[in-house]
């Protein structure tokens, strides 16, 4: 195992950066995301454009085609784009979490083959994790993987995976020694292209991260090269599987911020626009106490994931900071959109207005990469080890 790739990004190239992604948003996002999110239809123009501009290999190392960037840059780019629709960034995420398994923990001719092709968006996947019967408790997944000669016979089922439908390539986690004690042993990561036996099941109707496919993955006698085995030593899935979340828990605190944001710029603008008794609803004491939760929220929340990603950058065990940035950011974007939907009143449940959206895709972000309360626990027992009594 190696430890985060460490990388840093000057400040003047990463305002240039970020202002590139806000006059996207701006052109390209905004007038075309109420079209594809009502009728959940992917947004297949906008991912040619993100993988245009590099996304896709946002944090693969140039050497490999890839920008580079920090986490801390990282996670200000899904901060913006979430702020204004947050399913976008999940194309992202689980690729990149693919890409970073690769990059951390895999050989030589692994990172040779494979690295660019996702920085290019070339190959663009996701991970596949979860299972009918195992989500949270990763050691609990069932599917396996048998190794016949040069190949692995690979059987089983994977659920709600993100970029199922669109996606080519995933990073699998198998079991490769069921029988294994203790059960995160016996289990191995492999990069598992679209092929025969690989078959894509039924794509979910979700209530919101719309016109972003979550599907189920089947796996009928697929059999894969022993070359795909990430790192190609068995037994190493679960600490791949997890040294990578911490990149991916980051991203989805970075989007529960950005739908924070997003909430509180909307309330914003309304409760200036809208006159109640004569005079703008933020000029009531009612609205002015939401507000001021709102953004006291958002930038805590801000502040938790830079602190995250700047310990992520610095090549240091994160689990804590990531976990209490998901945590936080995610239970702000929830709250900040409920109580977006008080000022807005009646007008709320109405789609012609945003703020609708960001109440059904806030959510997620307490479920998405680890419960908030697999994240409180992750915490306490972190913060227990750093301050023995």
């Amino acid at each position: 195992m190696t430890d985060p790739i460490q990388r840093q990004i000057d400040p003047d190239d990463e305002a240039a950066l970020l202002d590139s992604i806000d006059r996207w948003i701006e052109r390209d996002v905004r007038p075309v995301v109420m079209y594809h999110d009502h009728n959940d239809i992917w947004p297949a123009e906008l991912v040619a454009q993100m993988a245009e501009m590099g996304l896709f290999g946002a944090t693969i190392g140039q050497e490999y085609g890839g920008l580079g960037l920090p986490a801390t840059t990282y996670a200000k780019i899904i901060t913006r784009i979430s702020s204004y629709w947050m399913a976008l960034t999940g194309i992202v995420n689980s690729h990149l979490i693919m890409a970073a398994a690769v990059e951390r923990f895999g050989t030589e001719a692994q990172k040779t083959k494979w690295l660019s092709q996702f920085a290019s968006g070339a190959i663009r996947g996701g991970l596949a994790l979860t299972e009918p019967d195992a989500g949270t408790d990763l050691q609990g997944i069932r599917t396996t993987a048998v190794r016949d000669g040069d190949d692995y016979v690979i059987n089983g089922t994977k659920t709600w995976i993100s970029n199922g439908i669109q996606g080519s390539c995933f990073a699998l986690l198998v079991k490769t020694d069921p029988k294994a004690e203790p059960r995160y042993k016996g289990m191995s990561f492999f990069l598992a292209p679209k092929g025969d036996g690989f078959s894509v099941g039924k794509k979910f109707d979700k209530l919101g991260y719309k016109a972003i496919d979550s599907a189920e993955l089947v796996f009928d006698n697929y059999r894969i090269p022993a070359e795909n085995l990430i790192g190609e030593v068995e037994g190493q899935g679960f600490f791949q599987a997890t040294g990578g979340l911490e990149l991916g828990r980051i991203n989805v605190a970075a989007r529960g911020v950005g739908l924070a944001e997003g909430a509180l710029r909307l309330s914003t603008e309304y409760a200036q626009i809208r006159k109640t008794m004569g005079k703008p609803i933020a000029q009531h004491q009612a609205i002015q106490l939401k507000l001021g939760e709102m953004v006291t929220r958002t930038e805590a929340a801000r502040l938790l994931v830079a602190q995250a990603a700047q310990a992520y950058d610095r090549g240091e065990r994160c689990d804590m900071e990531a976990g209490m940035a998901k945590f936080f950011a995610s239970e702000a974007a929830l709250s900040n959109a409920e109580e977006g939907m008080r000022i807005f009143g009646g007008y709320s449940y109405s789609k012609e207005y945003e703020i609708e959206r960001f109440y059904r895709d806030a959510p997620l972000m307490c479920i998405g990469e680890g419960t908030n309360e697999m994240q409180r626990m992750i915490i306490a027992k972190q913060w227990l080890k750093r301050n023995p009594a």
